[in-house]
Order: C-alpha cells, then sequence, then structure tokens
C-alpha cells in the first residue's frame, strides 16, 4: 500500500520531532525484517535520512534504536552501498575512535554494534570495493589498525574485515604484498594461550581467503604461515578446526615441498585421521578427508602415503571415494591412484580391509557416476592389478563385463580408458 516510502518522506520532513522520528524508526525496524520490504526501502532515500539523523544523536538509546533499523536494512546489497554513499562508514569509524578504550557499559555496546555493522557493510561486493579503493582508501587503513588493538572485539572485526575484503584475487594479491599476513600472524599468536575462539576463527578465515590466488601461496608459506596454523591443532572447537583445515588444504594447492612437509608431519596425519571420524560435524571431517587427499596428490610423495598409511588413513579415503559429492569422490580416487602407483604394498591390506574393490565395482555400475568418477575409477582398477589380493577379487567380481560395457560410453575420454582396462584385465586373467 505504499507505506515505506511515505514513512521515508515523513522521516525526513519532519526530522526535529522527536516524538515522530522514534515512532517512524519503531515502525521501520517492524518492516525492515521482510525481504521484501528491503526491496522497498531500496527506492526510497532511507539510506540517506538514517545516516543524517544518526549524526545528530548524542544519546546512546536513540543511537542504538536507528542501529536496529540500520542492521537489517544493510543485509540488502543495493542499501550497502547506499549507506557507503551516504558516509555511515565514517560515522561508525568515529564511534569506534570515540569508545575503543572505554569501559562505560554503553560505549562497549556502541563499539560492539558499530563494529558489527562496518563489517556487514563489506559483505556487498560492491560496498566492499569502493571501501578498498585499490588498498589504499583511509577506511581499510583504518579497518587494518584494529587489527593490533587491544580491544577483542576491535580485533574480531578487524580480521572479519580482511576476510570480506579478501574475496577477489586482485585484493588479496595487494593485502599479501602489504604485509597484511604477518600482522594476522601476531593476532593468532596473540590467542594460541587465551583461546578467543571468535577471533582465532576470523583470522583464520582471512588467511584462507588471501591463500586462494596461486601467487599468494608460495609468499605465505615463507612467511609461516602453515607453522603459525599448526599451532591450534590441539583446538577442540570444530569451527575453528574447520577453517584451520581450509586454510592449510588452500596454501599446499600446488605446492608440492609444503605438501610433502606436512604430509610427513605425524602429529598432523593422526589429528586428521581423527577428525575424519567426527561423525558429529560434517565440515570438519569433509575437510580432513579432503586434505587427506591432497596431501598425496600435491606431493606425490611415497613418505607421505607411508605416514598415512601407518596413522590409518587410508579407510578413510576409501570411504571418502563414495561421498554425494563428485569433487571429493574424485579427489579420493586421485589419492588412491597414486597411492597404488607408489606405494601399492604397504597400502595393500589396508585397501583389502576397507573393500575398495566392492566400491569401485559399485561406482562403474552405477548409471549415476560421473564421467571422472568413472575414468578415475579405472585408472585406478589398473595400478590394483599389481597386487595379487586385489588382483583375485577384481577377477572374482567380473569386471571384465561392467567394463566392456563403458567401451560405448558417450565420454570419448572414458570409452578409451575402459579400452585399456579391458586389456590389462584380460591379460591378467
Amino acid at each position: 500500500m505504499g507505506v515505506i516510502p511515505t514513512l521515508v518522506k515523513l522521516l525526513g520532513i519532519h526530522c526535529q520531532n522527536a516524538a515522530l522520528t522514534e515512532m517512524c524508526l519503531v515502525a521501520f525496524g517492524n518492516l525492515a525484517e521482510l525481504e521484501s520490504s528491503k526491496e522497498q526501502f531500496a527506492y526510497t532515500n532511507i539510506a540517506e535520512e538514517l545516516v543524517k539523523l544518526f549524526k545528530k544523536q548524542i544519546e546512546h538509546d536513540k543511537k542504538e534504536m536507528i542501529f536496529e533499523v540500520l542492521a537489517p536494512l544493510a543485509e540488502n546489497d543495493v542499501i550497502k552501498l547506499q549507506l557507503v554513499e551516504a558516509g555511515l562508514v565514517e560515522c561508525l569509524l568515529e564511534i569506534v575512535q570515540k569508545t575503543v578504550d572505554s569501559d562505560k557499559e554503553d560505549d562497549i555496546a556502541e563499539l560492539k554494534t558499530a563494529s558489527d555493522l562496518m563489517v556487514l557493510l563489506l559483505l556487498g561486493d560492491e560496498s566492499m570495493q569502493k571501501l578498498f579503493e585499490g588498498g589504499k582508501g583511509s577506511v581499510f587503513q583504518r579497518v587494518l589498525s584494529w587489527i593490533p588493538s587491544n580491544s577483542h572485539q576491535l580485533q574480531l572485526a578487524g580480521a572479519l574485515a580482511i576476510a570480506n575484503f579478501a574475496r577477489n584475487d586482485g585484493n588479496c594479491i595487494h593485502m599479501v604484498d602489504n604485509g597484511i599476513v604477518q600482522k594476522l600472524m601476531d593476532l593468532l599468536d596473540r590467542h594460541v594461550e587465551d583461546g578467543n575462539v571468535t577471533v582465532q576463527h576470523a583470522a583464520l578465515s582471512a588467511l584462507r581467503n588471501l591463500a586462494i590466488p596461486v601467487v599468494n601461496k608460495a609468499k605465505m608459506l615463507s612467511a609461516g604461515v602453515a607453522e603459525a596454523v599448526l599451532k591450534f591443532l590441539r583446538s577442540e572447537m570444530p569451527p575453528v578446526q574447520f577453517k584451520l583445515l581450509g586454510t592449510l588444504r588452500m596454501l599446499i594447492d600446488a605446492q608440492a615441498e609444503a605438501a610433502e612437509q606436512l604430509g610427513k608431519n605425524v602429529k598432523l596425519v593422526e589429528r586428521l585421521v581423527e577428525w575424519c571420524e567426527a561423525k558429529d560435524h560434517a565440515g570438519v571431517m569433509g575437510e580432513s578427508n579432503r586434505l587427506l587427499s591432497a596431501l598425496i596428490r600435491h606431493s606425490k610423495s611415497k613418505d607421505v602415503i607411508r605416514t598415512i598409511v601407518q596413522s590409518g588413513g587410508i579407510k578413510h579415503l576409501v570411504t571418502m571415494a563414495t561421498s554425494e559429492h563428485v569433487i571429493m569422490q574424485n579427489e579420493a580416487l586421485v589419492a588412491l591412484a597414486l597411492i597404488a602407483a607408489l606405494e601399492l604394498v604397504t597400502a595393500e591390506k589396508d585397501l583389502e580391509n576397507a573393500q575398495l574393490v566392492q566400491i569401485l565395482h559399485r561406482l562403474l555400475s552405477d548409471d549415476r557416476s560421473a564421467p571422472e568418477i568413472k575414468y578415475n575409477s579405472m585408472v585406478l582398477i589398473c595400478a590394483l592389478i599389481g597386487s595379487e589380493p586385489l588382483q583375485k577379487e577384481l577377477q572374482s567380481m567380473a569386471f571384465l563385463e561392467v567394463v566392456s560395457k563403458l567401451r560405448s560410453h558417450e565420454n570419448k575420454t572414458v570409452a578409451q580408458q575402459a579400452s585399456l582396462t579391458e586389456q590389462r584385465l584380460a591379460v591378467e586373467s
């Protein structure tokens, strides 16, 4: 019925009338919760009006009221940008500066609300890029100064803000070249003992995002990020475990030396095997499996494979091949093929106990299996032929039949691999 634009106009015209303003804010607070109404607000100049009103407020309660409207509205990306353009960020930075050293309850609450809202504004791609300004922006610089602060709230907001700025390669590369990694590692160092989980999680999130561009990996490894992250292996907090695993996985992508070093780290591998059984935390379980596989795929090292076999990791990689996510299935099959090619004798018993051959039979017989799954399953079968007990299992399960059917598969690569696999199986039988 067009209530929203009318109320916004009222607010603009009668901003001197405290009672009316307050009533408008209460109404906005209730309306702003709905997705559809956020879209309507985006067509008004609500951002400008609220920022104008905010700048006039002295009392904590009044500021708090406006914050309560700003927070739900700022979930909308269009409004995020409007708020940035209306100068909200400058207001927030000013609040942070005024309240950071205070221990008054109201000030602590305002510091938290202002810094949280700042992080929320950075979740929008356009608003984030506008505030980054190629890494030269005063806002970006101010947020950087939060990281070494003594306030846990600001450390947290600073690390989350960096994680949000680190959402594209250009920003990540610029930040790593300008020394952000050391700041985050220093921050992590301050929280190894006291275990502030939210700060740990935020700093690890930022490092994980920064490690995505290829050119950053080697730089971050030589800065000692892997060692800094490993200090949190003892953590019992799933969110920290999850980010720790993700950071390591990003760092070793195509970095053979680092993958080998980490893959020979018995403490790490044993912890991964333990986390592969974390049934209550699917995220941690999935990431542990993926990191185990990545250590093998990127190092292609016999030592790493032996460490993983000795720590009992093989059965988890075999289970991972049955994952509901194709990408994880594939990573598992490639790792298993490397194990079979490089250390078949060492792993033979574990592969047999984990019923790998039966699982491969299932993957090849299932019409729903993706082409790359069929292809890598057959590559793995060819490697398993070198083991007597496994080859016996292959023969007993009539693999020839299943494989020969795949010679007419619509995917050429799968069809070619089926011909090769059929020849290998025929020769052996």
